[in-house]
């Protein structure tokens, strides 16, 4: 069979052998093994193309559970291979890098996460608008609007004295 022949039958095969292929392994592994052990498959049945049998769906099915008969050792073996890793040279915990000044991370740490991402992406990361909004898969509008916001909440933390909350403290008798 020449090689434009090979194509046209592989073209007429794949849909049909995808969705059904889909779902036999979405029912047996995680979405991210499935897709991996899916493209294995057809990579699989492509080279073997004319050894496919008609109809091809239980022939496909079997290199599919052997696909992922592979990927499931595979996996077991990383997993044998980080555990002897880990006690022979165990991960170091991996913490934020601290600003110069301490009192910027308390401020920081006080204001929102989604606050601080984007105060922490443009300051120590460099991006503009565009980048961040591409980070945070948001318009660049929205991000020159959080980036403007989180840089006045900023502010205001760094304005507040140490330990203050925010709220007034009423005492007895004052009048403020």
């Amino acid at each position: 069979m020449d090689e434009q022949a090979r194509w046209q039958r592989f073209e007429q095969l794949a849909p049909r052998l995808i969705g059904e292929l889909r779902r036999y392994l979405a029912r047996r592994t995680d979405p991210a093994t499935a897709e991996d052990v899916l493209s294995e498959t057809l990579l699989v049945c492509w080279r073997r193309l004319d050894e496919l049998p008609d109809p091809p769906t239980a022939w496909a099915y079997a290199v599919a559970r052997n696909c992922l008969a592979n990927a499931e050792r595979a996996a077991r073996r990383r997993g044998r291979l980080f555990a002897r890793l880990s006690v022979v040279d165990p991960p170091r915990p991996i913490t934020p890098p601290e600003p110069a000044d301490p009192e910027l991370g308390r401020a920081l740490a006080r204001l929102r996460p989604l606050d601080a991402e984007v105060l922490r992406l443009w300051g120590w990361e460099d991006l503009g608008p565009t980048e961040i909004a591409e980070v945070l898969q948001i318009s660049v509008n929205a991000a020159n609007l959080r980036l403007h916001r989180a840089r006045q909440r900023l502010r205001d933390e760094l304005g507040k004295p140490a330990g203050a909350s925010g709220h007034i403290q009423a005492t007895e008798g004052s009048v403020q």
